[in-house]
């Protein structure tokens, strides 16, 4: 099976709970090898050399596996109140790969719309404390730099541990869950094991509602391909208290499911011709998989053009600023979406694609028969000509 036709399911098993530094700790238990580029991420992020970073074998005497300290200096605490225009003009600044600042600055803005809700505030005019510390934005950022590591994942998570009782904060003690994670946590499944505590914090819910992950596993056979444990700095009586993470491989038949930038917007005062040219040249880009165009009623009954481009994430910065260049628009819309893929190679200038069944079909691209004889009908027949070739020289049990 070649590698486009695997798609990896990371599954988080909130065992005693999710925090950001557990996160990190179980990914980096699952790929250790990547914790000198998250520290790195995070010391771009602007921490300080006084922040003390350690990545740590740990266990409890039931399990094995890693924590992930952020030592501060006794004299931090002129950073805990710390306004969320604050922390995202220093993401902004920082020196970061796109993919890692935009998911920690989305993780970011859950927490400060959550906490706006919270407290009947703007979510500009939030002002974070305990998640405001040098502490919490290591694991935002560590966290985000592995989720993008990871790359188009599937993420899926287990029933969340609800906890009760209550927790200390700047604004006097909470109850558990802390209103925040409520928040955050709206549409996952919880439960009570009867366990009292903190079991999800701010953090830890503000990266879960970042990856939107699925809490059913799906049908079909998977390969389990890595695990790790990360400890939390809590105890619970008769549980250790840590965040499990599996990763598995599916075995789909070529199914394979990975994400693409979808970026939409509308034109309604550019010429047809200048549009045209426009989106000729945002299609030639790097990263643009696909440009569609089609016409729509907008306001006052004018007829416009409604622009649809699919795009590979790491890219979607770079077409977003083509997009502004190359047509009038001054705005447009984006997302993230999921999307299935089938196993495809190239053969001879032929396209061969695996479909679930096993049946392999293929798919000439018609530049390449722009120069054959006989107009309509000679494409068709060198067409057929070129599949069929390719078809048969792939072996059966390829």
């Amino acid at each position: 099976m070649t590698e486009s036709a695997i798609s990896r399911r990371i599954h988080l098993d909130a065992v005693g709970g999710v925090a950001g530094d557990m996160f990190v700790a179980a990914m980096l238990d699952a790929h250790p090898g990547e914790a000198d580029g998250a520290l790195a991420a995070i010391r771009a992020a602007g921490l300080p050399q006084s922040v003390d970073l350690r990545v740590l074998p740990h266990h409890d005497h039931t399990l094995t596996g890693t924590r992930f300290d952020v030592i501060l200096p006794t004299d931090n605490g002129a950073d805990e109140h710390t306004p969320f225009r604050t922390l995202r003009t220093r993401l902004n600044e920082a020196e970061l790969p796109t993919g890692t600042r935009d998911r920690a600055q989305d993780i970011f803005a859950r927490l400060a719309v959550a906490e706006g809700a919270v407290h009947g505030v703007d979510p500009e005019d939030v002002t974070f404390h305990e998640v405001g510390a040098w502490d919490s934005i290591a694991d935002i950022v560590g966290a985000a730099h592995l989720i993008e590591q990871a790359g188009a994942a599937h993420w899926t998570v287990s029933s969340l541990p609800m906890g009760s009782g209550t927790v200390k904060s700047a604004h006097g003690d909470l109850p558990l869950p802390a209103p925040a994670v409520v928040e955050l946590l709206k549409g996952f499944t919880l439960h009570d094991d009867g366990r009292k505590g903190e079991r999800i914090t701010p953090t830890g819910a503000a990266i879960l509602a970042h990856l939107e992950p699925e809490q059913e596993a799906p049908h079909g056979p998977e390969r389990l391909a890595e695990s790790g444990i990360g400890f939390g700095t809590k105890t619970f009586p008769g549980i250790s208290n840590v965040l499990r993470v599996l990763e598995f491989d599916s075995l789909s038949g070529g199914l394979a499911e990975d994400h693409v930038a979808v970026l939409r917007f509308e034109i309604d005062d550019q010429s047809a011709e200048d549009l045209a040219v426009g989106l000729d040249n945002i299609r030639a880009l790097d990263g643009v998989l696909d440009v569609l165009q089609t016409a729509a009623f907008g306001k006052k009954g004018r007829i416009v053009a409604q622009i649809q481009i699919l795009a590979r994430p790491d890219a979607r910065e770079t077409v977003t600023a083509a997009c502004f260049n190359e047509t009038t628009t001054i705005g447009l819309r984006w997302e993230l979406s999921r999307r299935a893929i089938l196993a495809r190679e190239q053969a001879d200038n032929v396209k061969l694609v695996t479909r679930p069944s096993g049946a392999v079909t293929a798919k000439v691209e018609m530049d390449r028969l722009a120069d054959s004889e006989g107009g309509h009908a000679g494409r068709m027949a060198q067409k057929r000509r070129s599949e069929d070739n390719a078809l048969n020289k792939k072996e059966p049990n390829d």
